[in-house]
């Protein structure tokens, strides 16, 4: 279900409407349109590698920073830092899945090494 938020809800508007969602930003968070670009593939990128099981505790690690720095562009940047409470939520949630799921990391490292 994460993976699908990520994708269809949070990265999917970034890549198809870009120029809409900079349009409509508050004033003081401006983003370049190519870091939202950016941020938008990796958001779909990590939705897809959360529904992968030997991807998932990747995904949910690189999640996690992302969500975290999103919280603090919420909390410092755009000065709302009770909007910024959700994706710390989410940082929390994708923390716990890698640590639950960390044996996948090594047997993708060692396949990888192979």
């Amino acid at each position: 279900m994460l993976g699908l938020f990520f994708i269809i809800a949070s990265g999917g508007p970034k890549l198809v409407m870009p120029n809409a969602l900079t349009d409509n930003a508050p004033e003081n968070l401006t983003i370049p349109l190519g870091l939202l670009i950016f941020i938008g593939v990796a958001e779909v990128a990590g939705g897809i590698g959360l529904m992968v099981p030997r991807l998932s505790a990747l995904a949910a690690a690189g999640l996690s920073v992302l969500t975290v720095l999103a919280a603090g562009t919420q909390a410092f940047i755009a000065d709302k830092p009770l909007m910024g409470i959700f994706p710390l939520v989410l940082a929390a949630i994708f923390a716990w899945i890698a640590y639950e799921r960390r044996a996948t990391i090594t047997d993708l490292r060692n396949s990888l090494s192979r």
